[in-house]
């Protein structure tokens, strides 16, 4: 899924504004000025279309995860960890090692 400025797509097919796409368990859907996508899989990112977004994970992946969105455990001692399992001192430095080219 891409989304830039007023126009979203899923491989690259476009996806109309304010119209619902659904697809091999993947949605697409705009809650008042947001749009949101959420995965089978059981998480949902919403983006406001300028600058905030926010990343939800169903109750059944808690512990479960890792990258940006964290471990999912409550335990603020393993927010930051990185790809190679050490701990980041700061937003930045986390942030920084799970870039992709």
């Amino acid at each position: 899924v891409v989304a830039e400025g007023q126009n979203v797509s899923v491989n690259g097919v476009a996806v109309p504004q304010g119209r619902p796409y659904l697809h091999k368990g993947l949605g697409v859907t705009w809650p008042g000025d947001w749009v949101a996508v959420a995965s089978s899989l059981g998480v949902r990112v919403a983006w406001d279309r300028h600058l905030a977004v926010t990343v939800t994970a169903e109750p059944e992946l808690r512990g479960g995860t890792w990258g940006l969105c964290g471990t999912y455990t409550d335990d603020p001692a393993d927010d930051f960890v990185l790809p190679d399992g050490d701990t980041a001192a700061f937003a930045a430095t986390f942030g920084d090692a799970w870039k992709v080219p």
